[in-house]
């Protein structure tokens, strides 16, 4: 591009700009228009205050008897989850990748069955602590022993989790 081309780019900008420019004095007015007034009143709707209910929790004896009452009845079910994960292994081995619907297969899905089942044992401990928790919660207890239990618990659960996982892997066709 040339020089006198470059120059006469911006001039052209210049002009064509200028002609959108009003000549006159006067401009439209800012104020508000009748059509933008606010007409009437908005009045808030009642609301009933929350009534936050009280979560029942019908279990006898202290907060720290119950805790230890579901901790130890999460480690018995976790003591029978791996009593019974090897001969579960055992079962699940000796199937391999045995096809859907044979004997070997049945098997070991009867075996991932039965650890099923003793893991929800531990669930339900896991369940019932998870009551407590919210009904403390709810009630703006502290819930740092209660916190502590439920760690525990929900480590055997995400252990026997995991193993009924790598379980089901072995078997899957």
């Amino acid at each position: 591009m040339s020089c006198p081309a470059r120059l006469s780019l911006p001039a052209l900008c210049a002009l064509a700009l200028s002609a959108c420019a009003s000549s006159g004095d006067e401009f439209p007015s800012l104020a508000i228009r009748d059509v933008e007034r606010a007409q009437g009143q908005f009045e808030p709707i009642p609301v009933a205050p929350i009534d936050v209910p009280e979560i029942p929790t019908n279990y006898e004896g202290s907060l720290g008897d119950r805790l230890a009452t579901l901790v130890e009845s999460a480690r018995a079910a976790h003591e029978r989850f791996v009593r019974s994960e090897g001969v579960a292994r055992r079962t699940v081995s000796g199937a391999g990748r045995a096809p859907v619907g044979s004997d070997n297969w049945a098997s070991s899905q009867v075996a991932l069955a039965d650890l099923e089942s003793i893991r929800s044992d531990t669930a339900i401990a896991l369940a019932e602590i998870d009551i407590l928790h919210i009904a403390a919660s709810v009630a703006a207890e502290d819930r740092v022993r209660i916190d502590a239990a439920r760690d525990s618990i929900l480590a055997l659960v995400e252990e026997e989790d995991a193993a009924l996982s790598e379980l089901r892997a072995r078997v899957a066709p």
